[in-house]
C-alpha cells in the first residue's frame, strides 16, 4: 500500500478503476450472501486485496470500495448511509 495520504476529494472524485490502480489494490469477485457488501485484506507483503461481491449493484461497490480505501489510508470521508457499515476484524 502506498504511504501517501490522499485528500478526501481525490478518493471521492477519481474514477474507481484509476484509484484502485493508483494504490495497487487487487480486486476479486466472490459469490456471497446478500448482506456482504465487500471486504479488504492486507497481505503480509503490504499489498491489498478487495473482495467484491458478485452480482451487487455497481453504485454499491463504488461506495464500499471508496470507504474501504479511505479506512485503510486513514482518510476521513463522509459517513456511509445507515444501511452500510465498515467492520474491522
Amino acid at each position: 500500500m502506498d504511504a501517501r495520504v490522499p485528500a478526501p476529494g481525490h478518493l471521492l472524485g477519481t474514477p474507481l478503476p484509476e484509484l484502485l490502480a493508483e494504490f495497487a489494490v487487487d480486486v476479486r469477485a466472490l459469490e456471497a450472501e446478500p448482506g456482504f457488501t465487500g471486504g479488504a485484506y492486507v497481505r503480509s507483503d503490504g499489498s491489498v486485496l478487495f473482495v467484491r461481491p458478485a452480482g451487487r449493484p455497481e453504485a454499491e461497490w463504488e461506495l464500499m470500495a471508496r470507504a474501504m480505501l479511505g479506512r485503510l489510508l486513514r482518510v476521513p470521508l463522509p459517513p456511509l448511509p445507515d444501511r452500510y457499515e465498515l467492520t474491522e476484524l
